[in-house]
């Protein structure tokens, strides 16, 4: 993208809502169940951007998670309606980076309200990998086209590393 163009495409959120078996024994949604979430947030990401089923099979590459960065921010108790925003955040030849916003909304599939706070995040970075060499290859140029198409500016939050304990 340049100075001059404007993003107005964005990735559809993806909605689930907390099942009993989620919540752990402080009474809200346990660590893993964020994780699943932001999983399936993944998946949907990589249909909308044609890196599907179809894709997998034919060509016998995918995406591989190299590396993420989550933060729990506030309890989610069991019954919440979640909605999930994804950002593609930058693509290169074989690289992505995006990053999701999770957040309680009042109904399933409710838009998020523009001023409602995140209850998690996560930032992911994965290679485009084929599977049976093993290695990462480059993007087919129509995959990283739209890739580059929907990155967004990257939240104040991206790209911090854990603080240290002294």
């Amino acid at each position: 993208m340049t100075d001059t163009d404007t993003h107005t495409e964005t990735l559809p959120p993806l909605h689930r809502t907390v099942r009993p078996e989620w919540i752990d024994y402080n009474g809200h949604m346990s660590e893993a169940f964020y994780v699943l979430v932001f999983g399936h947030a993944t998946d949907a990401m990589m249909i909308e951007t044609g890196l599907h089923s179809g894709y997998r099979e034919s060509t016998g590459c995918s995406l591989y998670t190299v590396e993420s960065h989550i933060r729990y921010l506030r309890d989610v108790p069991e019954g919440a309606h979640l909605a999930v925003r994804t950002r593609v955040l930058g693509a290169a030849a074989k690289k992505a980076h995006f990053a999701h916003e999770l957040y309680v909304v009042d109904e399933p599939e409710s838009a998020v309200p523009a001023d409602a706070p995140a209850v998690a995040t996560t930032e992911l970075l994965a290679l485009h990998v084929d599977q049976q060499a093993g290695r990462a290859v480059p993007f087919p140029d129509a995959i990283r086209e739209r890739l580059t198409a929907l990155t967004e500016e990257a939240p104040d939050w991206a790209g911090r590393a854990i603080a240290r304990v002294a």
